[in-house]
């Protein structure tokens, strides 16, 4: 198989393609002391404000038992606070502390710039179109 016809294979692309975008982020994060996987995490609860652990994770699609570790995690940075639920104890409520909006905050803003120079071979219009179509194939699955 020529090399042409590897670069030429999609999964080849979208595979080297996320492994520079997440070298890239993996170095605007790490001053900011989290990574991708935390950024995500941190997104959805800004996001879903009052969620429980459990709906968090699946937002994310991950299992409880990881959420779990990455909550632990998190707490023991000082970014998330759990309490439980007010009508139902067996549920735990997770929200940002403080610092943890501020490094939200910033982390976000270094991980835009990573994502803006990893597209800087494409037009900004060229950028929105691909990030439509990837968002495209992902929603119709």
């Amino acid at each position: 198989m020529s090399s042409e016809s590897l670069t030429s294979r999609l999964g080849y692309l979208l595979k080297h393609a996320q492994q520079r975008l997440a070298l890239m982020n993996s170095a605007a994060l790490k001053p900011h002391g989290i990574d991708g996987r935390e950024l995500a995490i941190l997104l959805v609860l800004a996001d879903h404000e009052q969620e429980s652990q459990q709906q968090a994770a699946g937002r994310l699609g991950i299992d409880r038992t990881t959420m779990v570790a990455f909550l632990d995690t998190l707490e023991r940075k000082g970014l998330v606070t759990r309490r439980a639920h007010a009508d139902d104890r067996r549920k735990n409520i997770v929200e940002l502390t403080e610092i943890g909006r501020e490094v939200l905050r910033n982390a976000t803003e270094a991980a835009d710039a990573a994502e803006r120079d990893f597209l800087t071979p494409l037009s900004p219009r060229q950028g929105e179109q691909l990030k439509a179509a990837l968002l495209a194939v992902i929603e119709s699955s």
